[in-house]
């Protein structure tokens, strides 16, 4: 789906659920990584996070649009369009939008690769970043530390 297609769904959505044209433009955004969309308050248009799409699907890009939706309509007509508001709270569930993104799966955190031993306690110290033993010392006991892998 490309950035064309995403604003015809969203002007399509808008008439059927809201029964409010779509004015503005929708834009695909891959920087986005914790939300799934964001509703620009200057200019009135609207992000989305492809990998909400790519992963999990239609649905999910439906009710992510209705979420943005809501924030847009009740904006442009002056009512409270903050998640904490009522007027959005009451909207969002009446069109049947998501209240909030799913997650994305994370890619696994990186494994400590460098290992240190205090020669004097046997102290084990991990790094993700090369030490230089002869100017750090073991906190514990201030004696010497190896390097072991």
């Amino acid at each position: 789906m490309n950035n064309q297609e995403l604003t015809q769904l969203v002007r399509q959505i808008s008439l059927a659920d809201f029964n409010r044209p779509f004015k503005h433009e929708v834009f695909f955004n891959n920087r986005l990584k914790t939300t799934g969309g964001r509703y620009h308050l200057q200019d009135h248009h609207i992000d989305i996070n492809p990998k909400m799409y790519q992963v999990f699907g239609m649905p999910v890009l439906v009710g992510i649009i209705k979420h943005e939706l809501c924030h847009y309509h009740l904006h442009l007509t002056g009512r409270g369009y903050r998640h904490r508001d009522r007027d959005f709270k009451q909207l969002l569930k009446q069109v049947g939008g998501s209240r909030y993104a799913p997650a994305l799966p994370t890619t696994k955190a990186k494994q400590p690769t460098y290992l240190y031993i205090c020669t004097e306690c046997g102290q084990r110290y991990t790094r993700h970043r090369r030490m230089n033993t002869r100017r750090y010392v073991c906190g514990k006991c201030r004696g010497k530390l190896r390097q072991v892998s």
